[in-house]
């Protein structure tokens, strides 16, 4: 069961609109955010939710993405949770814009976050669900994960992307991870 949903991004209104946010992004849509009791702490902004399986917990780090695994940690020790019962939700450079998947453990695939958390857990071994921003035509990648998505970018996410992200999560959140693992791997929102 997942007890952990950590959805990783910046922290600032300069980077609400970041493909780097897509996760923060993806969190706002979900149908129980608005009534969720939120709370400073573990070094970003959390609070949970009692699910008929049990309680969980959603956390946004607000350490900046290369300190992710900090508030992660953090909470993940205060509340004794494993490894395995954690669901990262981050921007993916290796997929496509308008495509989106589940994965266990696995490589970083140079993101930061990632990097973070695992060095903070000591190990890789936890779950992900990867929102798909593409790779740039050019070799600032740190410039292209800061900017904002443009218009017709925008659009695919309110159409497409963000809904089906949201149906995955509540997915999980209800039926499981090992229940949706194969199913979405890679799953086209367009």
């Amino acid at each position: 069961m997942v007890r952990l949903y950590a959805f990783l991004g910046n922290h600032g209104r300069q980077y609400r609109n970041n493909r780097h946010n897509v996760a923060w992004q993806v969190l706002e849509r979900l149908p129980a955010h608005p009534s969720l009791r939120w709370e400073r702490g573990y070094k970003g902004r959390w609070a949970s939710l009692d699910t008929p399986s049990g309680r969980v917990f959603l956390l946004t780090p607000e350490t900046f993405m290369n300190l992710s695994g900090d508030s992660v940690a953090e909470l993940m020790r205060f509340h004794r949770v494993e490894p395995g019962e954690l669901l990262v939700v981050h921007d993916e450079l290796e997929l496509p814009l308008g495509t989106v998947g589940l994965k266990r453990a696995g490589g970083l695939g140079g993101h930061n976050g990632l990097r973070s958390i695992r060095d903070r857990l000591s190990t890789p071994d936890f779950l992900r669900f990867r929102i798909g921003i593409g790779r740039p035509d050019h070799d600032d990648v740190a410039g292209y994960v800061l900017s904002d998505f443009s218009k017709t970018e925008r659009e695919l996410l309110e159409t497409a992307v963000y809904p089906v992200s949201v149906r995955i999560l509540e997915r999980v959140l209800s039926e499981g991870f090992e229940a949706l693992e194969e199913e979405c791997r890679k799953v086209k929102a367009i």
